[in-house]
């Protein structure tokens, strides 16, 4: 008999042609794994879809609950946008199902578990660093950086061996998604000069053309209700990611600075998760000390390089979450949002426990703003700097 590997299976090209090519060039029969996080997966067809490759067994693991709360909660938290931009979609995924294929693993008794991702992308880093501190005697197999085609080459493959693949060279568009966001790869997208084609959107098709509103109400930084409807969190990001993408919102297309060393133009689709952050970064800079809100700003950058580069667990990452869930612990209250073509923006915030305080900041006969203090504390505030440049007028020049 021979034995088992566990990949990690997607239903897309590459993991479909890595259960061909991993019985026929490894001997090793093959259990397909597929963790549903939120990608509007059709558990029958991927099930069927994998035995017609070549799969001893599929399994489908419902893992949403567990994303949403166990990590889509946390990046939101330190507001990850990985250069500024990317909400982290397919790389806050990757840890997650490394955990349930080592899981597997064990459960089949494999020595071997594979994922499908290249040579030149980030997603080899995230899968082997993870199972490396999951599942270290595990043995990672990774087929699609071993075998050395090409994206046509693959699908060549793939029709010659009759497998069960969607894509074909006219539409070669590389897919991954899950509910934080959909990203889109290969093709005419390599061209960082090339205007994605209509045909790649999904999730930010403009339906809506009348501006709307949007109240979401925070508890301990976590969203909790939305227009006054408490909900979930999973079914509260679905709801916000449907309405913000409907008005064309949430597009994003950068050049990104990958794991390996090379930049790659990257496009996603992330309505939910930006209009989510953006509220919750303005109902922070309501509630939130300054210094605890500088320094925050510092270890989110940190926090967001953290994930993309495989290190979700890191004891930095665990470290950093515990200093994000306790200035959480302040970020209550409800920010509205106004949703127009093309655009989500903040228009109004809230909160029982604010730090801005009209009578202090009001220009009107209501002020209670000592101005006579402020003298006192300007001149001292520049005296480092009055004192360096008499210094500095006496000083010889050189």
């Amino acid at each position: 008999m021979s034995e088992m590997v566990v990949l990690a299976y997607s239903g897309g090209l590459d993991t479909t042609v890595a259960v061909r090519w991993l019985k026929q060039n490894h001997d090793l029969d093959v259990v397909a794994l597929a963790v549903d996080v939120g990608q509007g997966v059709d558990t029958q067809t991927l099930k069927q879809r994998a035995l017609a490759s070549g799969a001893l067994a599929a399994d489908v693991v419902d893992a949403r609950s567990e994303f949403a709360t166990g990590y889509v909660t946390r990046v939101l938290a330190a507001n990850a946008l990985y250069q500024g931009k990317y909400p982290l979609v397919s790389a806050l995924s990757r840890p997650l199902i490394c955990h349930h294929l080592a899981a597997a693993a064990h459960r089949y008794g494999a020595r071997y578990v594979a994922h499908g991702c290249t040579g030149k992308g980030n997603d080899q880093v995230r899968f082997e660093v993870s199972l490396g501190a999951l599942a270290p005697d595990i043995q990672v197999l990774a087929p699609a950086r071993d075998w050395g085609m090409s994206r046509d080459q693959a699908i060549e493959y793939g029709l010659e061996h009759h497998l069960p693949i969607s894509v074909v060279p006219s539409s070669p568009y590389s897919i991954d998604e899950n509910m934080w966001g959909r990203a889109i790869e290969c093709g005419v997208l390599e061209d960082p000069d090339a205007e994605p084609p209509d045909d790649i959107w999904v999730r930010t098709r403009q339906k809506e053309t009348e501006p709307a509103y949007l109240e979401i109400a925070f508890e301990k930084g976590l969203p909790v209700a939305l227009d006054g409807e408490p909900m979930d969190f999973a079914t509260l990001v679905g709801r916000v990611d449907e309405l913000a993408g409907s008005y064309g919102f949430g597009r994003i297309d950068m050049i990104e600075d990958r794991v390996v060393g090379i930049k790659s133009r990257e496009i996603y689709e992330a309505p939910g998760a930006l209009a989510l952050i953006a509220a919750h970064i303005d109902l922070e800079e309501l509630t939130l000390d300054r210094e605890v809100l500088r320094t925050k700003r510092q270890l989110e950058t940190r926090y967001s390089e953290l994930v993309y580069e495989g290190l979700w667990h890191s004891p930095l990452r665990e470290a950093l979450d515990a200093f994000m869930q306790t200035a959480d612990g302040y970020v209550n209250g409800a920010v509205r949002l106004k949703l127009e073509p093309g655009s989500v923006r903040v228009v109004g915030r809230s909160s029982p426990a604010p730090l801005y305080e009209t009578k202090l900041a009001t220009y009107d006969r209501d002020d209670t703003f000592d101005h006579k203090a402020a003298e006192g504390f300007v001149k001292l505030w520049g005296l480092p700097l009055k004192t360096w440049a008499r210094a500095r007028r006496g000083a010889p020049k050189g």
